[in-house]
């Protein structure tokens, strides 16, 4: 059987197609199989510590809401463990059919299971106990319906229609691997019902990082939505150094970072792998993470979710930059860091303010540091009184002029990919 990874030419992102043919050995006594899927996730599991969570839990009895370009529940690794929901596209799609490829990457990246066409080794997903809820709410430039997506308005509210049905259909957690860059009062009212719920909402910041035309005046990367609303963990990509991918947004809607480079996802070849870059995947992984604390914690608020993602990052949220928020999450720091918010009291007082903020005596002066005139912040930081002390949980979202309304389309967006080299073979079954 012959497996092979092709790295997909990601629009937005500005990378490479390359075709890698990786082939298979028969398995038998004394022969050496190659994992060309299992190789090309490694670097990201190992940044993210996701082995030694799995030790802790593997986010069983956790529902993911992926809102997306829709989900393939035949897909090896996810059978049986995909809901579908309704199409939220299906009067742009007319009698033609979706091809489901950037949804269906994002749910084998936090939920699949490992086990690929043929039996043979598959992606594994962050959380591959949890369930996915799918819903179509953008399309993708493989759909035959894709030019009628971008070019009408037929799709829009889609995606706020999408989080609110995975949210009334029992989601812990919602990723949205997505972008546009204006916002929408539906939207922002679904992540707002989201919220409410008790349920988690992870979004991508974007992948416009390289495209210095958009940039402002102080070189950040224009905000993307639903990344930049109230309450939802936004995330943007690192390389397998450690450093913001060139393609991800850098702006102050960035919360925390997750690789985001040569992560493996399924392309229009039958059992063909592709390699693909941008948020999208970063987005997926920490979306992932969020299950892995929520199995552990049901009742855990997204705030504190947020916060135990925060706190398992390098600098453990002492430090922040636009470009990687506070850094790069760790799954089992993550699961630590639940268990000392959930293990604090609700009902738990406040200490005294002399304890808090210094010996006793007069309160004193509180300086003001004055922020941009045309930033507006427009949710600051919540609060809650502990044994412990104070547990920050920090989401800062800025609102610029607003721009053109553009469709929202995945936040790795992809045209289809190059021809494979003859050298390296054709798809399986062609």
């Amino acid at each position: 059987m012959e497996v092979l990874i092709v790295s997909r030419s990601v629009r937005r992102a500005g990378t490479v197609a390359v075709a890698l043919a990786l082939a298979w050995p028969f398995a038998g006594v004394g022969v050496a199989r190659a994992d060309p899927v299992r190789d090309a996730q490694d670097p990201s599991l190992g940044t993210m510590d996701v082995p030694s969570a799995w030790k802790v839990t593997k986010g069983a009895g956790v529902t993911v809401g992926v809102v997306d370009s829709g989900v393939q529940t035949g897909q090896p690794e996810l059978k049986g463990q995909v809901t579908a929901g309704p199409d939220m596209l299906a009067d742009v799609d007319g009698s033609t059919r979706p091809a489901r490829l950037h949804g269906t990457s994002m749910a084998m990246l936090i939920a699949g299971r490992g086990r690929g066409p043929g039996g043979g080794s598959g992606v594994i997903g962050v959380a591959p106990q949890s369930r996915i809820i799918a819903v179509r709410s953008i399309a993708e430039p493989e759909d035959p319906s894709y030019r009628t997506y971008k070019t009408t308005d037929k799709g829009e509210g889609a995606t706020a229609r999408g989080i609110r049905y995975v949210v009334d259909h029992g989601a812990d957690v919602i990723n949205l691997s997505l972008g546009r860059v204006d916002e929408k009062p539906d939207e922002r009212d679904a992540i707002g019902y989201a919220v409410s719920k008790g349920v988690v909402v992870v979004a991508a910041v974007g992948n416009d990082g390289d495209k210095r035309s958009g940039f402002d005046g102080k070189g950040y990367a224009p905000y993307s939505y639903p990344a930049s609303y109230p309450g939802v963990i936004a995330v943007a990509a690192t390389t397998q150094k450690h450093v913001r991918a060139g393609f991800s947004n850098r702006n102050f809607s960035v919360l925390v970072a997750a690789p985001g480079v040569s992560l493996p996802g399924i392309g229009p070849e039958h059992g063909a792998y592709y390699l693909i870059d941008g948020t999208s995947a970063s987005t997926a992984l920490v979306s992932g993470v969020a299950a892995l604390i929520r199995s552990k914690h049901p009742k855990l608020a997204p705030a504190l979710v947020a916060q135990a993602l925060v706190a398992s990052t390098p600098s453990s949220g002492a430090s922040y930059d636009a470009s990687l928020g506070h850094g790069e999450v760790n799954a089992a720091k993550a699961l630590a860091a639940a268990d000392r918010l959930a293990a604090i009291p609700k009902d738990a007082a406040g200490r005294p303010g002399g304890s808090r903020f210094g010996a006793g005596g007069e309160p004193g002066p509180v300086t003001v540091i004055p922020r941009p005139t045309w930033a507006k912040v427009v949710v600051g930081v919540v609060i809650l009184g502990g044994v412990g002390g104070a547990i920050a949980a920090v989401a800062i979202a800025m609102t610029l002029a607003r721009r053109h309304p553009h469709p929202e389309t995945p936040s790795a967006e992809a045209p289809p990919p190059r021809a494979v080299p003859p050298a390296w073979g054709a798809p399986p079954g062609s």
